[in-house]
């Protein structure tokens, strides 16, 4: 007889955990379940209990890389066509950011993970601006930061739990949930820095909806490039940071004095994004630390003041749950149904599992 071992640890949320995982009752850990009435195979289910809920790691980071992956070659496609079509509003901004990225791979200073491609790049010296970051008046005076979940910015959401702070950190892509929230008292010291993975954010945090009353003091967002001029601010062409500031904007937890803050090599410091083609949802930055330096921006860019509708696409709005929710809450309220973008071609890659 052959012995099948499956191992769960606890602590997804449970809108967030894949289909292959088993969810057990709490009163049945620790448990060792063996189906004998199967002559071929014996399974011994062996579970790890945190929070109270269940959480498989192994199955939870195959998840991820593989929607990652999905993702980023769904990027590469949306890149390729908007690129050769110059009369795209959106093409110019592919220009830059290929131009950025490509730098970065050529000179080295690009981490883990590689290639930066398609991604909020990974950079030399990181944890240095990180370390600027969090000597900032803004940043010391703040009881609650939201931060990016992408890799360059780990060493930022360390720091926030670290100093005591509140994290709010996005579900990457907002494709299984909206926020979660974490605080240090709910963390051992072992366990802080695994917090500040997208599996412990997921393991560990407490996940909010949108009807949560929270108060964000500071924002810290990933970027592909950055002018230094005028607080312009590319990322990698998604467009969920700006979904989610657009959220965040809905729910009055924040507003316009809210400080927007990106770290970046300062080989992402650009002085070519036209202000005058930026669109009506585009977030700009006040602050920008780089491992050398901090600068001030003081943009003049006016920040989004919602989610605009009339630029969403039915087929974005498929893939994003929570913005749907938004959606439909907004018409009740209102009685009134909101505009829809224009409808857009997504390479099929880029649809997510539910």
């Amino acid at each position: 007889m052959e012995l099948h071992v499956l191992r769960i640890f606890s602590a997804f949320p449970f809108t967030s955990i894949p289909k292959h995982s088993r969810i057990l009752s709490k009163s049945h850990f620790p448990i060792s379940l063996n189906f004998s009435d199967s002559p071929q195979f014996s399974f011994k289910v062996d579970c790890q209990k945190r929070n109270d809920v269940v959480f498989d790691d192994a199955a939870y980071e195959a998840e991820r890389h593989r929607l990652d992956a999905e993702a980023r070659k769904a990027m590469a496609e949306t890149s390729e066509r908007e690129t050769q079509d110059q009369e795209d509003p959106k093409a110019w901004k592919w220009v830059i950011r290929k131009r950025i990225w490509d730098l970065m791979e050529a000179q080295n200073i690009a981490q883990f993970p590689r290639p930066v491609h398609h991604r909020i790049p990974n950079f030399l010296g990181a944890s240095v601006a990180a370390n600027k970051l969090s000597e900032l008046e803004e940043f010391k005076g703040a009881k609650c930061v939201k931060v990016n979940p992408d890799t360059p910015q780990k060493q930022v959401r360390f720091l926030t739990l670290d100093g005591g702070k509140k994290l709010l950190t996005p579900q990457p892509r907002l494709r299984t949930g909206f926020f979660s929230v974490l605080e240090s008292s709910m963390l051992s010291p072992g366990t802080i820095k695994e917090a500040c993975t997208s599996a412990g954010v997921a393991k560990y945090g407490r996940p909010i909806g949108l009807d949560e009353k929270i108060q964000v003091d500071l924002i810290v967002i990933g970027s592909v490039a950055v002018d230094p001029r005028t607080g312009a601010r590319l990322g990698k062409g998604e467009g969920f940071a700006e979904l989610e500031y657009g959220m965040l904007r809905y729910m009055g937890a924040i507003d316009d004095s809210t400080p927007v803050v990106t770290s970046v090599h300062d080989e992402q410091l650009v002085d070519d994004i036209p202000v005058n083609k930026l669109l009506i949802h585009d977030v700009p930055v006040d602050i920008i630390c780089t491992p050398t330096q901090v600068i001030f921006t003081n943009t003049s860019i006016p920040k989004p003041q919602g989610i605009y509708w009339e630029k969403l696409s039915p087929e974005k709005l498929s893939q994003i749950r929570i913005l749907r929710q938004l959606k439909s809450k907004i018409e009740q309220e209102t009685g009134q149904k909101l505009p829809t973008g224009p409808s857009e071609k997504l390479p099929p890659t880029a649809q997510r599992r539910r």
